[in-house]
């Protein structure tokens, strides 16, 4: 019921598009936009191109809107998260910090894939590596879900212990001594080696709240 009421609320917001034409991606905005398409066919039988565009830039300023596209013409909008009703199902698009967490056509008989990256994106690009080289591809996925467990085991108690020292804490919890410390260095570099991991993981829309952030938006 709660998800229903999610979805209901995400739909109130989706506006009506005024009719521009889809810009075609440019290989400058690899890691500024996404733009996913998917082919319906709609009640006629006739096969329809929709595009879903938005921008990583906007989204980091909080304006961020998702732009659907009919045939190469804006047909509606909304922000995010958004979901749009298109034939025989709907569209659910969510992004976080790191990237797009979904782009998936959703149908009314239960079934559901990923809308197809444009290939000039960056999502193409890690959609071509998978589908040319699997091995490769399965062991970066890999390495990069180890990368976020091993950041997730070593900060979570340096985390603690830093929390629990603040007098504000400490005075209703007593304070914690992590078994675990690290060199500054390290924890830098683990850091950015997250952040390196999160990026590739969100290039292959795969999103767990724990590891890659808690952000409860997916929740539709």
């Amino acid at each position: 019921m709660f998800k229903d009421w999610r979805r209901h609320r995400a739909q109130k917001k989706v506006t009506a598009g005024d009719g521009r034409a889809l810009r075609r991606f440019r290989w400058w905005q690899p890691f500024s936009r996404v733009l996913f398409y998917l082919d319906l066919r709609d009640d006629d039988g006739a096969l329809r191109r929709y595009a879903v565009d938005l921008s990583y830039w906007e989204y980091l300023v909080g304006e961020a809107e998702a732009h659907l596209y009919l045939e190469g013409r804006h047909h509606a909008e909304s922000a995010l998260p958004a979901v749009f009703e298109v034939p025989g199902g709907r569209i659910q698009v969510a992004m976080g910090v790191m990237g797009l967490k979904r782009c998936h056509y959703f149908g009314d008989d239960g079934t559901s894939r990923q809308l197809t990256p444009d290939p000039d994106s960056a999502e193409g690009h890690r959609a071509r590596l998978e589908q040319n080289h699997p091995v490769l591809s399965r062991w970066i996925g890999i390495s990069s879900l180890v990368v976020l467990l091993a950041a997730f085991l070593l900060g979570v108690p340096q985390l603690l212990e830093m929390v629990t020292h603040w007098d504000v804490v400490a005075q209703y919890t007593g304070t914690f001594t992590s078994p675990i410390q690290l060199p500054d260095w390290l924890n830098t570099a683990l850091i950015f080696a997250a952040i390196a991991a999160s990026t590739e993981r969100a290039l292959r829309l795969r999103y767990n709240w724990l590891l890659d952030g808690a952000d409860f938006d997916l929740d539709f």
